[in-house]
């Protein structure tokens, strides 16, 4: 990869951007809790042709929506099927808004 391909993925959300060190600082959390978090299947990070854990600024929004429920009390396990079902909802919704417009597009009449 040039440095030019580098710079097209600066806006990609799933690109695996950040180091563990980077990514536990950012969220304000450990690194033990981001290991925690890919144990209980939350996040998988990808790994570095070193073997070093990389993350997607998808994969931090995630695992700071599991902190914020973890530090309000809730267990880590817990906190991590929480936001699997958040994220399961939030995509069926999007599916369902899809299959809505594609539906009132062909039958304009029946979204009266």
């Amino acid at each position: 990869m040039t440095a030019d391909d580098s710079f097209g993925r600066l806006d990609d959300d799933d690109y695996p951007a950040y180091t563990m060190g980077r990514a536990a600082e950012m969220l304000g959390t450990t690194q033990g809790f981001l290991r925690a978090l890919g144990e209980h299947r939350l996040i998988t990070p990808l790994r570095s042709a070193g073997g070093h854990r990389r993350y997607s600024r998808y994969q931090l929004r995630i695992a700071a929506r599991a902190r914020e429920i973890v530090d309000q009390g809730t267990p880590i396990e817990a906190a991590c099927r929480i936001v699997i079902l958040e994220d399961q909802l939030e995509e069926a919704q999007r599916i369902n808004a899809e299959y809505r417009r594609a539906a009132e597009s062909v039958n304009p009449t029946a979204a009266a």
